[in-house]
Parts: structure tokens; sequence; C-alpha cells
């Protein structure tokens, strides 16, 4: 369980306590998990862009139905924990527990939240354990065990101690403003969403080891000039790193994170080492698109109206719900940490049934670099489109990633098109034909 996914869980007032620009990773969230079994060879179609061998295609296929299962399972779960500790009175409990362990009312919303928060990891820990047997039996995950759940600790500990004070926060702004206390949050998430933008490159060091790339890849940093110099950013090289994602993962993968000053450019050590060069300019050229296109201040200004129109609405839903069910989950009103429980569960489940317009803007996004990076790259590498799509297939490779998924499936959790949707476009994409220019380049 990640950092982020606690807070959301926590209750999405922290939706974007952690904003990291969407990875190059395929299809719903690179890190998902994998399949247990596998089926008969089902032999690709050789006009396919993206195509797998057919034992690998096997696996993918399997993987991506256990895959998709098992996210929306977890979804579900998450929500039913949520309404099973209203309708037992076990926040109740919890608040009530709380109020005789310390006399301070700021020290039992701390312990109630922790407690919150720690339920939360006991509730989700068979699924992320079977989630991460199932990725180190299909060779995605390398990780260890001790390693594993060292990390789950560290995600716990984050969370408590980040998490937990931003629920206070929220609780005390209900109790503060009862009747326009969704407007008074949501005037509050605005900065802690910048201040979680801005902090969450800090954290990474907590979960990976990260170095200079112009340190470990001093050749390859000379060639990601080329780029640099092409697109004109003048990304200062200090920003540029590389995560040791091999000590835990065999899955390919780079990213842009934080803003101003914190922002920067990360690639993982397993895309570096084991692509071909030209392949790595492509993804750089990729993620230089979400640093130049400005896809971070995009996605947090798109969230912040966004966030204004949930808030208003879940208030009034919440507000039902505590008249409706309060006097059986021993609530009196909201404005109790066990009535902030209510809201938690309407904001988690506003969270996800929006989920398809989040992936939708993802989408979006994610398009925009694909189109910048196969740009960036027109004269620098012998042949763009050949080079961003043997770039897809081998990322598609390294996670498993089904050629064909349900439409449905990607309308509502993929955070990036289909690998086999960016490998077509990639191989058709030439806009310099005829003496045309592309979309970001004039020339």
């Amino acid at each position: 369980m990640t950092f982020l996914r606690l807070a959301v869980l926590a209750g999405w007032f922290a939706l974007q306590l952690a904003v990291v620009a969407p990875l190059l990773g395929p299809g719903p969230r690179a890190a998902s998990h994998p399949a247990l079994s596998s089926s008969a060879p089902v032999p690709a179609p050789p006009q396919q862009a993206y195509s797998l061998p057919p034992d690998k295609l096997a696996k993918a296929i399997a993987l991506g139905r256990i895959r998709h299962i098992l996210s929306f399972a977890t979804s579900l779960w998450d929500l039913a924990v949520l309404w099973l500790l209203l309708a037992t009175r076990t926040a109740a409990r919890l608040d009530a527990c709380a109020q005789r362990m310390a006399r301070q009312r700021w020290l039992q919303g701390l312990l109630f939240f922790a407690a919150l928060l720690v339920l939360f990891t006991l509730a989700d820990l068979p699924l992320d354990w079977y989630g991460h047997r199932i990725s180190l039996s299909y060779g995605i995950s390398i990780q260890s065990w001790s390693s594993w759940l060292l990390d789950l600790a560290k995600s716990l500990g984050l969370a408590v101690l980040i998490g937990a004070p931003m629920l206070l926060l929220f609780n005390w702004i209900v109790r503060r403003w009862p009747r326009r206390y969704w407007l008074a949050a949501w005037m509050a998430a605005l900065p802690l969403m910048v201040l979680g933008t801005f902090v969450s490159p800090l954290l990474e060091p907590v979960f990976n080891k990260f170095e200079p790339l112009a340190k470990t890849n001093p050749a390859l940093v000379a060639e990601l000039e080329r780029v640099v110099t092409r697109t004109g950013t003048n990304i200062p090289l200090q920003r540029f790193f590389l995560m040791k994602a091999s000590e835990k993962t065999n899955g390919l993968n780079a990213y842009v994170s934080g803003i101003g000053s914190t922002k920067r450019i990360v690639v993982w050590d397993t895309a570096a080492g084991r692509i071909p060069d030209d392949e790595v300019l492509f993804i750089f050229g990729h993620e230089s698109g979400h640093y130049v296109l400005n896809h971070i201040p995009k996605g947090l200004a798109c969230s912040a109206v966004g966030l204004f129109f949930v808030f208003w609405a879940c208030a009034g839903l919440a507000g039902w719900l505590a008249r409706r069910f309060g006097a059986r989950w021993g609530i009196e009103t909201l404005v109790s940490r066990a009535g902030f429980v209510v809201l938690i569960f309407i904001v988690s489940a506003a969270g996800f049934g929006l989920q398809p317009v989040d992936n939708a803007f993802s989408r979006h996004f994610e398009h925009q670099a694909d189109v910048y990076g196969q740009e960036a790259i027109h004269g620098i590498v012998a042949d763009p489109r050949r080079t961003a799509v043997a770039a897809f297939n081998h990322l598609g490779e390294a996670w498993l990633e089904e050629p064909d998924p349900n439409p449905f499936i990607e309308f509502w959790g993929y955070s990036h098109p289909s690998i086999q949707h960016r490998a077509s476009f990639a191989a058709s994409y030439d806009p310099w034909a005829n003496g045309g220019h592309g979309e970001f380049f004039g020339k």
C-alpha cells in the first residue's frame, strides 16, 4: 500500500497530497498486480504495433484479468470497510476510547485518526500480500518480503505522521464552520495540494535510492542533452535522477514529479540499463513533455475546480446519511470524529465514481507527452516512429501488458492509453511527411 493510497483512504481531503505526473508506465497504474495463472497461448494479429510472444501473451491476458478484478475489489473493499466502521459502531467506540486515553481534544483526534489508518492497513493487508505474491510469481517484482514489509511500515508511518494531522485539520474545519465547512475545506485543500506536490520528491527517497544521472550514466546524459537542446527546456542537469528500481522490480519506467525547485525527471535504472539509448531518449522526451507542457500545474488546477464541486456535493450527501443512519451508528452529528468518518466514506465513494474522469484527463496528458516525445527525438534518432514503437513494446513486455484490454476497463481504470493504442499511434505518426511539421515543433 502506498502513502498516496493511504491518504486517499483516509478521506480524499488529502487527494492531492502527493501529486505526481502520470508515469510512463502502462495501463492502470504501473505497479498493479499480475495474474496468478495463465491460459492457452493466443497468437497476436501480425498487424498490431504492440505484440507479445505467445507464452507471454497468454500470461498477459490472464494477468490483466486478475489485475483488474483485484483493482476493483480493493476499491470496493475499502468502501465496505468504511461502511462497516460506521454500521458496527466501531468508529463511535474508537472515538470514545480516544477520549478516555487523552484529555486534550487535539490529542484525542490524533489518536483517533492514527487508529483509523492502522485499521485500514490491517484490512487491506491480505489484498496487498496477495498482490505482491503473484507479482513475485511472474517475475515483475523481485522485492523480498522483508523489504516489502519495511515499505509497508514506512507507508503507514508517513500516513500517521502526515495524514492524521491533516485529517485532524479538516475535522476542526467541520467543527469550526458546520454550515459552510465544505467551502473552508476546499480553500484549505488548495495550498495543501501544492505543498504535497512540492514535498513528494523529498519523500521518494524513503522508499527508493536515487543518484544523479550524470554520475551513473555520463554518456547517456550527453545524449539526453541533445534532446534538451532540441526542446529548448534548459532543464538543469542536477534535476536528472536515476532511481535504483532494479532492487525491487524488473519493470521499466520514468516519471516527472515535484513543482518549482523540487521538480525533477527520474529514469529507472531498469530502463537506462536494459533498452537501447534511442528508446531512453524517447522516454526522456516524453517526460520532458510533462515538464514543458506544465502537466502538474494543469493537473492541480483541474483538481482544484473538480474538488470544489465534489466537496459541495459530498457535504450534502454526508449530511443526509448522518441524519438517516446517525442514531443507528451512534453518531450525533458530522462534527464529531466518528461523524467525520461519514464524510470520509462519501468523499472516498465519490473518488471511486469519478475515477474515469480523473483517468480521462491523465490519458490526455499522456498522449500529449507521447506526441511531444516523438517530436523531440525527430532529427536525433534515425527513425522516431520505429524507436517509439520499440520503446512501447519493451515497456509492455516488461509489465506483461495485455495487447487488447477491454474498452470499459481501459475507460474506467487506465491512467494511460493502452500500450496498443500508444504504439499504433506512434507507428502512424509522421507529421513531417510532405513537408509538414509537428504539433509542438515547427521543424
